[in-house]
């Protein structure tokens, strides 16, 4: 059985009290993982030619406010 297999056995005997528990605690995880891969390609420049296009685009007047 893979580790993968014992955490869906494992979830599929939870409570729901235990699920909403460990739903919280894999959204956090998630956005965790999620925010520390954007400052892995912030740092590594792979967003700065998304960048450079943003701020080209708003100093050409085709941005607009929230």
């Amino acid at each position: 059985m893979t580790t993968l297999e014992e955490i869906e056995k494992a979830v599929t005997k939870l409570t729901p009290e235990q699920i909403a528990k460990f739903r919280a605690w894999f959204e956090e995880f998630q956005e965790r993982a999620f925010d520390e891969q954007i400052e892995r390609d912030v740092e590594a420049g792979k967003l700065d030619r998304l960048a450079e296009e943003a701020l080209r685009a708003h100093r050409e007047g085709r941005s607009r406010e929230l």
